[in-house]
């Protein structure tokens, strides 16, 4: 089958309609004609050995033979999807996939079990593993005695278990295969950095993931939205490796807006976005493992980067990489980008989130000696830098952000009213001059809310947040005028965007933050307007597609998900809210 054949076989598809299934090392993104269109191995920041999805090569398919629709959707607690395809007259087919876990960092495992559950089942099976993007095909394909086959692209071990009776052309493998009435078969593809143990046995890999699933994965029965709060939290434990770097998304290059610049590489752990989810962790009560893990992610950076901690870093701590090009097509609407520019930048509010997760491992009795160094060594970091201009949570041009300093704020009364007697009256004064500084230089002047930055008048989603950690208290009018601004200037359609644009209409470079919509929501349950605090966030959580998996932005025009995907910051948000509305 020629590129251009497989092209128009499996052509992109609109976000909404992938799925992904990771272990926390790395993850496959799957489309509805049971395509595994993206995956990078041996782990998220590396090349992609499957790049279909940004118009390279590569692709793992298992799909029917005859016509047929699709559905979806998500075993509870996990990220193992099932694939289920409806044909005329000729039954009904699913695909059950997953990453295997325990996840090991050398080899990904991808099991693929095809079911028939209604008459025979008869799907297509195309193997075209390309490492470096796309870019290196399978060599030295050979089948052993008891069916394997076995390869290499560029320094990576493949092995294919599954499917005997296959065709070789180019370094791609097809053939069909038939599963009678009411039984299963087993796919199993490893691609390794080293050599490939003992082939992995289907039966005991599915056990053992299913199990460490249902270990990881809690009931969040206190939430109002308790299926999608655990989905959540699957999803975090599937972005989370075991190092406890916590990848932003498991994508590159998905664009926010068509054609606008807008495509970004989120494969990388944001300090700020693991914090967020430690905090939703939190507030769903335990201790639970994942919230131990993200927090040591968390000091051993602060321990080891002090006021340099830098925004991102790859999920085992080192810097992120510079941006370049691959030379891929791209998404439609975007183009291809690897690496951050985030690695050069200095954020403030990053301090602040730290010391939000690092106050509730105290509360939680979860913080050991090396998290008491790391809290006094981001408080010396916020007494040294609070008065510098910086990027801010949006990673804009460096500016004097109110966000940042009142994230700031939030932080330090976090860790004061749990501190030793001196140590809380460090923090506790220092979150108080950078309160009145802020209110001297960001206060609207005729409004009483905050304002974006002392010479940026406009309203920011993103202020909403400090006072629900604690910044200031909820009944302060300086945060309820703030709610009542960003409900004016920045909701359309009960979705929320971070800002306004000068003089353009909101959604006219970029869509609504999903973010901001779970924000709202909660901004508006603690002031009391319960009744539209659920319709945000009712609103927000539907903003997917079969597999419920979040972008970060929503196109309210299109109703369709804009990049990369899935966002776990989104998520967290989705987490924190359901439980903060249940009570």
């Amino acid at each position: 089958m020629t590129p251009e054949d497989l092209a128009a076989r499996f052509p992109p598809q609109v976000l909404r309609d992938y799925a992904l299934v990771a272990d926390g090392a790395r993850g496959a993104v799957v489309g509805p004609r049971g395509d595994v269109a993206w995956m990078c191995a041996p782990d998220w920041h590396d090349d992609a050995v499957i790049a279909s999805l940004l118009g390279g090569r590569g692709l793992f398919a298992v799909t029917p033979s005859h016509p047929f629709v699709w559905g979806g959707w998500y075993e509870e607690g996990t990220l193992v999807f099932r694939h289920r395809w409806t044909s005329r007259g000729d039954g009904t087919v699913e695909c059950r996939d997953a990453m295997a876990m325990p996840s090991d960092p050398h080899r990904a495992v991808l099991l693929r079990q095809v079911r028939a559950v209604e008459g025979d089942a008869e799907v297509d099976v195309l193997l075209d593993l390309r490492a470096r993007f796309g870019t290196r095909a399978l060599r030295g394909l050979r089948r052993d005695d008891d069916g394997r086959w076995t390869a290499r692209t560029d320094g990576l071990r493949v092995r294919l278990t599954g499917l005997p009776d296959a065709d070789v052309r180019d370094g791609v493998l097809s053939g069909p295969l038939r599963v009678p009435a009411g039984g299963c078969a087993d796919l199993v593809l490893e691609v390794s950095d080293a050599d490939l143990p003992e082939p992995v046995d289907a039966e005991r890999a599915w056990a053992s993931t299913m199990h460490t699933w249902r270990s990881a994965v809690p009931d969040v029965a206190h939430s109002v939205a308790p299926v999608e709060a655990r989905h959540s939290y699957a999803v975090i434990r599937g972005l989370t490796s075991d190092d406890g770097g916590m990848v932003a998304a498991a994508t590159t290059s998905l664009p926010e807006h068509a054609d606008n610049g807008r495509s970004y590489d989120y494969r990388y752990a944001w300090v700020r976005d693991q914090c967020y989810a430690g905090l939703a962790m939190a507030a769903c009560g335990g201790p639970y493992p994942l919230f131990d893990t993200l927090v040591s992610f968390v000091v051993q950076r602060v321990l080891a980067d002090g006021d340099h901690l830098a925004p991102a870093y790859t999920v085992h701590g080192a810097p992120v990489p510079s941006e370049r090009s691959t030379g891929l097509p791209g998404y439609p609407g975007g183009w291809d980008v690897v690496g951050n520019h985030v690695r050069d930048q200095f954020q403030l509010d990053v301090f602040g989130t730290v010391l939000q997760l690092l106050g509730a491992a105290i509360r939680q009795d979860r913080l050991d000696a090396d998290g008491w160094r790391a809290v006094d060594v981001a408080v010396t970091a916020v007494e040294r830098r609070w008065r510098e201009p910086e990027a801010g949570i949006w990673e804009l041009e460096p500016d004097w952000w109110a966000h940042s300093r009142l994230e700031c704020v939030a932080g330090l009364r976090s860790v004061a009213a749990v501190a030793p007697a001196q140590d809380a009256v460090r923090t506790a004064t220092l979150a108080d001059a950078i309160l009145a500084e802020t209110s001297r230089r960001c206060l609207h002047p005729d409004e009483g809310r905050w304002q974006r930055s002392p010479g940026q008048p406009g309203v920011d989603a993103a202020l909403l947040r400090p006072a629900l950690l604690g910044a200031t208290p909820l009944d302060d009018p300086r945060h309820r005028a703030t709610l009542t601004a960003v409900r004016r200037d920045l909701v359309v359609d009960h979705h929320v965007y971070r800002y306004s644009p000068d003089s353009m209409p909101l959604g006219s470079t970029e869509g609504a933050f999903l973010l901001c919509g779970f924000v709202l929501a909660e901004a508006l349950h603690a002031d009391g307007q319960h009744v539209e605090a659920f319709r945000f966030f009712e609103r927000n959580r539907a903003a997917c597609g079969p597999a419920a998996l979040l972008a970060e932005e929503w196109d309210v025009q299109q109703r369709q998900l804009r990049g990369n995907l899935p966002q776990a910051f989104v998520h967290a948000a989705l987490l924190h809210s359901s439980v903060r509305l249940g009570t």
